[in-house]
């Protein structure tokens, strides 16, 4: 069943020794069903991709996506324990993105959480280490 609620994003990215974190509290829409979660949302200005949807869909607690339409593109597979690459579209240009997968923690239910960790390159470079909270607050009509 689709629900339409409130979810919390903290994302913290660790890059040349220094740590920075965003965090972003948003409607979205949530779906589970059969085993597979999907939750979306509209970025903001806060995000730095206003205009743009992202999609988070998780299956089980070893794999996930993370999609971006709008006018920077992309589809992040996490699979804990594996490496996959995607391109990166973005007005520049595209660039081809390595994630290594360290974690996948799935809690969502009712209400629930997801905890991701992992490591991009950018062309093979190391880039930073990420990890992202995310938390289901609230139905919306219960606001």
């Amino acid at each position: 069943m689709k629900k339409n609620c409130f979810i919390t994003l903290k994302s913290i990215q660790y890059q040349n020794g220094e740590k920075s974190e965003s965090e972003l509290i948003t409607k979205a829409d949530y779906l589970c069903k059969d085993n597979l979660y999907r939750i979306s949302y509209k970025d903001t200005a806060t995000t730095g991709f206003e205009g743009c949807t992202t999609i988070i869909k998780v299956k089980g607690s070893s794999f996930a996506t993370i999609s971006r339409t709008g006018f920077a593109s992309s589809m992040l597979s996490l699979e804990t324990g594996k490496k996959h690459f995607c391109e990166y579209e973005t007005p520049f240009g595209s660039m081809q993105i390595g994630i290594y997968t360290h974690k996948v923690e799935n809690n969502l239910k009712e209400k629930g959480s997801l905890y991701l960790k992992y490591t991009l390159d950018l062309n093979s470079s190391y880039l930073s280490d990420n990890e992202i909270y995310l938390t289901i607050n609230s139905d919306i009509k219960n606001q």
